[in-house]
C-alpha cells in the first residue's frame, strides 16, 4: 500500500471554540503539512478544488507550486481537479507547468466535483454535467499525448493545429479518475484504461465497492489488462488515539460537532453529501473516518483493501480544525505505527514500475 495526505482546505470556524484561522495562516497549514507529509515518508499529497461552500482550495495549481517549491520527492496529485467547469487548454498549461516544475511529480485526478452550485458559478448546465465532464477529459489527454491537435466539440471553440506548452515533463502524467457515487466516472476511467480514486469519504462501504466492482468489469471488457486497474480509495478524516475507549473519550464531541456543523439540509437525502454515521460509535464501526487505536485504523484499511484491493489509500488531517502541531503529531503516529504494518500486509507496486 502507498499512502497520500489529502487537503481539500476547508476553512469554517472550528467546530467547538468558533475559532477561525485567517485565509493566509491556513494555506501556509496546508503547505506546512505537505513538507511534514515528504519528511515523515508519505508517498503524495493532494490538494483538492472547490469553488463553492467553506473551502480555500479555489487555485490547486497555486499550491501545489508552493509545494513543488518546498518539497522534493513527494509526489503531488489534486483531489480532484474539477475538470467538467474548466477549459482542458487552461488545464493542460496549467498542469503542465506544475509538472515541470515538480520534475515529473504531478498526477491529475478528474472529477466533475462534489461540491453544489459550482456549474451555476461558472454559467453552465449541471444538467450537462456528464457530457462536460466526458468531452472536456477527453480533450486534455489529446492536448498531453498529441501535437498540432484538431479538433472540435460542443462546449469550448474549436481547435486547429494546436500544441499547448509547456509540454510536461517527461510525457503524460497518469490521470486517475474521481469517483464517489455515480458509474459514470468508473466508466470513463475504464474506457480509457486509466486507474480510479474512489472518495470513500461519506457512504457506506458497500456503495464504494459497486463502483470498484464496476470499474474492474468495465476495465477488462474494453480490453484493457485487469492487472493494470489501479485503485485509490479515500478516508473520511483520520484521529488517533493509544486506545478504542480514549478515542471515542477525546473526540466524540469534535466529531459530532463538526457532522453538526457540516449537514447540508438543502442536500439531504442526496448521496455523498451527508454522512450517514453521525455519532462517533458508528463512524468507527462502520463509517468510511479512520478514528480509533491503531491497531483499530489498521483493521479498517485491511477490510477495506479486502474489498477494494486498492493500491493507494489517502488520508486527511485537517478536516476538524486541528492545530497544525496536532496534524502533524496525527501523520507521525500513522507513518510510524499504522502504514508500515499495512504497507507490509497489502504490498503494492505503485510508482515503483
Amino acid at each position: 500500500m502507498k499512502f497520500q495526505v489529502l487537503s481539500i482546505v476547508h476553512h469554517s470556524p472550528h467546530p467547538i471554540t468558533g475559532e477561525l484561522l485567517s485565509a493566509a495562516d491556513r494555506l501556509e497549514q496546508v503547505v506546512t503539512l505537505g513538507e511534514t507529509a515528504e519528511r515523515l515518508g508519505f508517498d503524495a499529497y493532494a490538494v483538492g478544488e472547490r469553488h463553492a461552500g467553506a473551502f480555500l482550495s479555489s487555485s490547486p495549481t497555486v499550491l501545489l507550486a508552493a509545494l513543488a517549491a518546498r518539497t522534493r520527492r513527494i509526489r503531488l496529485l489534486t483531489g480532484v481537479t474539477v475538470v467538467a467547469i474548466l477549459d482542458p487548454v487552461r488545464v493542460a498549461e496549467d498542469y503542465a507547468t506544475l509538472d515541470q516544475l515538480s520534475r515529473g511529480r504531478l498526477e491529475l485526478v478528474v472529477g466533475k466535483g462534489a461540491e453544489a452550485g459550482h456549474f451555476d458559478l461558472f454559467g453552465l448546465d449541471e444538467e450537462r454535467q456528464w457530457d462536460l465532464q466526458k468531452e472536456k477529459y477527453e480533450l486534455l489527454r489529446r492536448l498531453w499525448t498529441e501535437e498540432g491537435v484538431d479538433w472540435e466539440g460542443e462546449f469550448r471553440p474549436p481547435l486547429k493545429n494546436v500544441t499547448t506548452v509547456p509540454r510536461p515533463y517527461a510525457g503524460p502524467p497518469r490521470i486517475w479518475h474521481g469517483s464517489a457515487t455515480s458509474l459514470r466516472s468508473p466508466e470513463l476511467a475504464a474506457k480509457h484504461g486509466d486507474p480510479l480514486f474512489t472518495a470513500n469519504a461519506i457512504q457506506p462501504r458497500e456503495a464504494y465497492t459497486r463502483l470498484i466492482a464496476h470499474y474492474r468489469e468495465k476495465f477488462e471488457e474494453y480490453g484493457h489488462d485487469p492487472a493494470h486497474a489501479r485503485v485509490a480509495a479515500g478516508s473520511g478524516g483520520l484521529l488517533i488515539a493509544d486506545t478504542p475507549e480514549q478515542a471515542i473519550a477525546r473526540y466524540k464531541e469534535l466529531y459530532e460537532a463538526k457532522v453538526r456543523q457540516s449537514f447540508r439540509p438543502d442536500l439531504e437525502g442526496k448521496a455523498g453529501y451527508n454522512t450517514p454515521f453521525r455519532t462517533i460509535e458508528d463512524a468507527v464501526a462502520d463509517g468510511p473516518q479512520l478514528i480509533g487505536s491503531p491497531q483499530q485504523i489498521i483493521d479498517k484499511i485491511l477490510g477495506w483493501h479486502a474489498h477494494y484491493g486498492h493500491d493507494l489509500q489517502s488520508v486527511t488531517v485537517d478536516a476538524f480544525g486541528q492545530s497544525t502541531a496536532e496534524q502533524q503529531e496525527t501523520l507521525q503516529r500513522f507513518a510510524e505505527e499504522i502504514a508500515p504494518v499495512v504497507r507490509r500486509e497489502a504490498p503494492s507496486t505503485l510508482w515503483e514500475e
